[in-house]
């Protein structure tokens, strides 16, 4: 028989729901329990495609390594992926069912999610037999005008008979509010379902919090389970909102690596890898911010392509970006960044947020960045499976590009709507007169991406569909090494483990924190 489940809820969006979780999913495992993570409704552009080809929100997967566990779309069998419109498409057990729009989700796509979750639950069930569930909620459990309809929250609770830890961030300020309004709106058949309270992102030390732990547990009758700090790491972000924070934070870098923060931006994950590196600060660049002179600009990936196409062009960075190539400078995009490079998008439904959408009949598209000779066509089935490649590029040393220096190996995943090719010579009339040579592959699987030397001051730009693609310690080296040679640095050891192992230890200091300052015992006995 499985345990009793637990549950993180938390009195807002942002509170640490999602860290919490993994780290309660950590400290079970290693008290010799299984943990299975849980959101039964999670709103993210922050994806992962699990080795089934299935579409789940990163958070999941990341409490799933947590709990020692390969990601499964199970662990969050309705994800909703906003498109910036008041609609959001709609993924259920990991594949797309439709467009929501807001005003009429809870009409049109009640049932068909809940339903979503009574499978996720029965499937995760069937994998792991005896396992503890540990789910989390979404945003308030309280919202009064949604609580009816609620679909991952008290409903689930409800129905698991779950054990639920509410987290405060006091970081935020207005704690024994948002702890004391959240409880004062449950109901009398809800309230008996919190078994603890956690005061989250506390600055400073502990024991000047005693008095107000003594005053929420004399006010509420709900215990105080723990008091955890605020961890001078950096967590992977719960979502985009928490991009602001990221304002660069390591004053000792040496390379500054711009990342524009599309509007539509999704899986901006892709950069922890890059977070992580000591060496490295990046500068979160929004449409409207100038530019610079940074060692390397990205594009990371897109939900809705061509309305952040529209607005890079409206904030000049469109031009801002071809002077920088044009003076040596190097960008890199992911997935949708990669598309946006391309000189033709052609999307003839509608998919990717067009303005006016393409004509089916003459195929005709709007003009991209027109960095990379490529044209990329939206339709057709999403492209959602997991990926290994030989990379050819960058080169380890100083030696040609062209060639080969270290035999490694990529390893991620696509997540994509679309077919990017390059464009034929032939057929090639933009305006790349002083490029070096076409484009070529980023990986033996030429679909995957390309690079290519523009201009005659050292300039480059390349970009891959590979997610993950920065994960690859040796790989994400050379390619900084690239830009170290240009800044007469010295060269990274390429003797780097994935980025998979700091994660996990990242993991694993998280739930010390969590051990050292949360009593569980109240969760876990009867």
């Amino acid at each position: 028989m499985a345990p009793p489940a637990l549950m993180v809820l938390g009195t807002s969006s942002g509170a640490g729901k999602s860290l919490m979780t993994a780290a309660l999913c950590r400290v079970l495992r290693r008290r010799g329990e299984q943990p299975l993570p849980f959101k039964g409704q999670n709103m993210s552009n922050n994806a992962w495609v699990d080795q089934t080809g299935g579409e789940m929100a990163y958070s999941q997967a990341l409490q799933a390594w947590a709990a020692g566990l390969d990601p499964h779309h199970s662990m969050n069998p309705v994800l909703l992926k906003p498109r910036g419109d008041s609609t959001s498409e709609v993924i259920h057990m990991g594949q797309a069912v439709g467009t929501a729009r807001a005003e009429h989700y809870y009409r049109d796509w009640f049932r068909p999610g809940w339903a979503a979750i009574r499978a996720g639950l029965s499937e995760l069930g069937a994998r792991h037999p005896g396992g503890r569930l540990v789910l989390e909620g979404a945003g308030s459990p309280v919202e009064v005008n949604l609580q009816a309809r609620d679909l991952t929250n008290l409903r689930l609770a409800q129905f698991l008979r779950a054990r639920c830890l509410l987290v405060a961030d006091i970081e935020r300020g207005g704690v024994f509010a948002q702890i004391v309004g959240t409880l004062a709106l449950l109901s009398p058949v809800q309230r008996p379902l919190i078994r603890g309270l956690l005061i989250n992102r506390f600055r400073g030390r502990r024991e000047l919090f005693d008095e107000g732990r003594r005053w929420l547990e004399q006010h509420t009758g709900v215990p105080v389970l723990g008091v955890m700090p605020w961890l001078d790491e950096l967590f992977p972000p719960e979502d985009s909102l928490d991009l602001l924070e990221r304002s660069g934070r390591k004053s000792g870098a040496e390379l500054e690596i711009a990342v524009l923060r599309l509007p539509s931006i999704s899986n901006f994950s892709d950069l922890d890898p890059l977070e992580a590196e000591p060496s490295v600060r990046l500068r979160w660049l929004r449409p409207g911010d100038l530019l610079g002179s940074p060692d390397a600009v990205i594009l990371p990936g897109s939900k809705q392509t061509l309305s952040d196409l529209a607005a890079l062009r409206r904030a000049g960075l469109d031009d801002a970006l071809r002077r920088y190539l044009a003076g040596g400078g190097h960008v890199f995009g992911l997935c949708g960044g990669l598309q946006l490079l391309g000189r033709e998008l052609v999307d003839p439904q509608g998919l990717e947020g067009s303005a006016a959408p393409g004509n089916p009949a003459d195929g005709v598209g709007q003009p991209g960045l027109d960095l990379l000779p490529l044209r990329t066509v939206f339709g057709g089935a999403k492209t959602l499976r997991q990926r290994r490649s030989r990379a050819l590029w960058p080169a380890a040393g100083g030696g040609s590009e062209a060639g080969v220096g270290r035999a490694l190996e990529l390893s991620g995943f696509e997540l994509h709507r679309g077919r990017t090719a390059v464009v034929p010579p032939e057929a090639d009339a933009g305006p790349r007169g002083g490029d070096r040579h076409p484009p070529r592959p980023l990986a033996g699987d030429g679909d995957l991406g390309w690079w290519q030397d523009v201009g005659e001051q050292g300039g480059l730009v390349a970009g891959t569909y590979l997610h993950g693609v920065f994960e690859s310690g040796p790989w994400r080296r050379q390619w900084l090494n690239r830009l170290r040679r240009r800044r007469a640095l010295p060269p990274l050891s390429l003797d780097q483990p994935h980025h998979s192992r700091q994660r996990d230890q990242l993991l694993e200091r998280l739930a010390d924190a969590f051990e050292a300052h949360v009593n569980l015992e109240p969760l876990l006995t009867p």
